[in-house]
């Protein structure tokens, strides 16, 4: 079964988010996704600076067998992203909560964190889908 960390929350499209000390937000894909999709071969982040929706695609990544959307759990500003993804995207797969992870968010409510699912709540959505 897949892992997925009680310090973080979760979006219905299988990403995490950490809210780190400053306010920002971490995210990436679960542990889950990462197992649906095998091994992944490229990933797509996006622009540093960009600003996103909630829910709105935002990065891709690609395995053996498929490409998915990678989506935005927040609105917020694109502050940074895991520019070495280029080089090893099975990172994601490796360790998907940590070298794995694909952008930093300012999200534009900070209290948006507080409506995505917690562990518990994702791990019986996954188990349902």
């Amino acid at each position: 079964m897949s892992e997925a960390p009680s310090e973080l929350k979760y979006s219905k499209s299988h990403e995490w988010v950490r809210l780190n000390d400053d306010g920002t937000v971490t995210v990436g894909i679960t542990d889950h996704a990462q197992e649906l999709l095998g091994d992944l071969v490229y990933v797509e982040v996006p622009e540093p600076g960009s600003e996103l929706d909630a829910e709105q695609a935002c990065a891709v990544v690609e395995s053996v067998k498929a490409a998915s959307d990678v989506y935005a759990p927040l609105a917020g500003t694109v502050l940074a992203v895991n520019e070495s993804l280029a080089d090893s995207p099975e990172a994601v797969n490796r360790d998907a909560y940590g070298d794995g992870w694909i952008m930093q968010l300012k999200p534009a409510d900070s209290d948006a964190v507080n409506d995505l699912m917690d562990a518990g709540e994702y791990q019986k959505f996954i188990e349902t889908e």
